[in-house]
């Protein structure tokens, strides 16, 4: 990640459009020297990664992206490079026009992108066709140029936004450009890192172009990339009563396994005792598999209650079902008003019946999930998943963990932050289950509800990434847990191995 003071920032268009002003006044400059500035930073990121690459192509589009773009490839040209050229209209506005006259002047050929043509031969091509401007789908010809360019076989280099991308949401309404890196200028763009972004962007590096701090310090952002973190280290006389009692409530018939791997993450996430509430056929199992988790057989609400008093924070819903069985356990647990961690059927089963939290709650929907609670399609959630996830803490009076590539953690007052960590392995059935456990541990630690979401969605996301340096397909939710316990306890990301 970026070392800047503010690279964990995200921002709005609105936000950025700001910024970019109060920057030329800041730095006393012109938009046409930030230009050559953006241009600047594309070439050293270009020539850093494909250092070997030595014929591109550049795609312009008729505004500022464009303009970064037609001055990348006079700097490109003077640094020995071969460089072709597209536009894809026949005039720039703005400041991209004299971008686009300084490469003429200097020599540079212009090709109009022709939709029955075809693209010029390049070890990589550079995307400069729309940047943060476009919040629709693209027309037919860029988009037909849009899909040239991905089909091309060559690495392709993003300038500020990939065309196509929607910079606010992260969703892409029509073609996009699907970027092995993206180098974004002045500030963090939220709609890099969640959704469709996640594999339209690639690597994304931040290049400030030497906006100073100030810029920064003036406009609060719209959200946050989370931070690497762990749990301080214990004092040498603590006992297990110190780190909290987990109940995980769940694990209706034939779903032993949600409510094992949501107990055995609690577990490796520090909470000091954690029960288990679940059919009494799956008891045996669960002592077997695992006894350190104290496993109950439970009928129906009366035999829970004595577990619940025992309790300081539930994590209901693995496993749990929505026939009467898990709807009495359901509507139980939720009496007993405990800070507690809400997932699969318990959130299917709040759908249904919605509430308000007073205690210190965390729900974990995926997006169908999501959509289930707001009562929208899921295609709507994933359109905009920024503003699905804090209706949903607003709405509860929650803190709301809305899972998926680029997981958002948000709560009711509007703060949201962003993980940058996960791979498609995790994309496999327990997952879930796992990170219910641990934010469920963390809150029996003393996090609030907002600390022991974002930690545990870190860890998690983190813990995913380390068991995938053996492979992403075939990833099982269990290969998480000895990375957990690692990263929990604030060791480096490597060095250990799989028991």
């Amino acid at each position: 990640m970026p070392v800047h003071p503010y690279s964990r920032n995200l921002h709005t268009v609105g936000q950025l459009r700001a910024m970019e002003r109060a920057a030329l006044a800041a730095l006393g400059i012109s938009g046409p020297e930030l230009m050559r500035r953006a241009a600047l930073a594309a070439l050293n990121s270009l020539r850093r990664r494909w250092p070997q690459v030595r014929q591109i192509c550049i795609h312009c589009g008729p505004g500022n992206n464009g303009g970064d773009g037609f001055l990348l490839g006079v700097l490109a040209r003077e640094a020995g490079l071969q460089v072709e050229v597209v536009a894809l209209t026949g005039a720039s506005h703005g400041d991209a026009a004299a971008a686009r006259a300084a490469w003429e002047a200097g020599g540079g050929r212009i090709r109009q992108w022709d939709a029955q043509g075809h693209l010029p031969e390049a070890e990589l091509h550079v995307d400069a066709l729309y940047g943060i401007g476009l919040n629709r789908a693209p027309e037919a010809a860029a988009a037909q140029l849009i899909e040239a360019i991905n089909g091309s076989g060559r690495p392709v280099l993003a300038l500020d936004v990939p065309s196509g991308l929607d910079t606010d949401s992260g969703s892409c309404p029509g073609a996009a450009i699907r970027a092995d890196a993206t180098v974004t200028f002045i500030a963090g763009k939220r709609g890099l890192y969640t959704g469709r972004a996640v594999d339209q962007a690639g690597a994304v590096e931040l290049a400030t172009l030497g906006v100073p701090d100030s810029v920064y310090a003036d406009v609060s952002p719209d959200a946050q990339l989370l931070a690497a973190e762990a749990l301080p280290p214990r004092h040498r006389h603590a006992n297990k009563g110190n780190y909290g009692h987990v109940l995980v409530v769940g694990g209706d018939h034939g779903m032993a396994g949600a409510v094992r791997l949501a107990g055995e993450s609690a577990l490796r996430a520090g909470a000091g005792l954690v029960s288990v509430a679940t059919r009494a056929g799956h008891v045996s199992a669960l002592n077997a598999a695992r006894p350190e988790l104290m496993a109950h057989g439970i009928d129906g609400p009366q035999a829970l209650a004595s577990l619940l008093e025992r309790a300081s924070v539930l994590a209901l819903g693995p496993g749990l079902g929505q026939a009467a069985w898990g709807h009495a356990l359901w509507l139980t647990a939720l009496e007993a008003d405990k800070p507690l961690v809400l997932d699969a059927d318990g959130l299917n089963l709040l759908a249904r019946e919605p509430r308000r939290f007073g205690a210190a709650a965390v729900l974990t929907p995926h997006p169908g999930e999501a959509a289930r609670l707001l009562g929208v399609a899921t295609a709507a959630v994933e359109q905009d998943r920024f503003a699905a996830a804090r209706e949903l803490a607003r709405r509860h009076g929650a803190v709301v963990v809305l899972k998926g590539a680029g997981s958002l953690v948000a709560d009711p007052d509007g703060r949201l932050d962003v993980c940058p960590w996960g791979n498609p392995g995790m994309a496999s059935g327990g997952m879930g289950d796992l990170l219910t456990g641990i934010v469920a541990a963390l809150l029996a630690q003393g996090c609030s509800a907002w600390q022991a979401a974002c930690l545990g969605v870190g860890l998690h996301a983190r813990a995913g990434d380390c068991a995938a340096r053996h492979g992403e397909r075939g990833l099982l939710a269990g290969d998480l847990l000895v990375p957990l316990r690692a990263l929990g306890n604030g060791m480096a990301e490597s060095g250990f191995e799989h028991e």
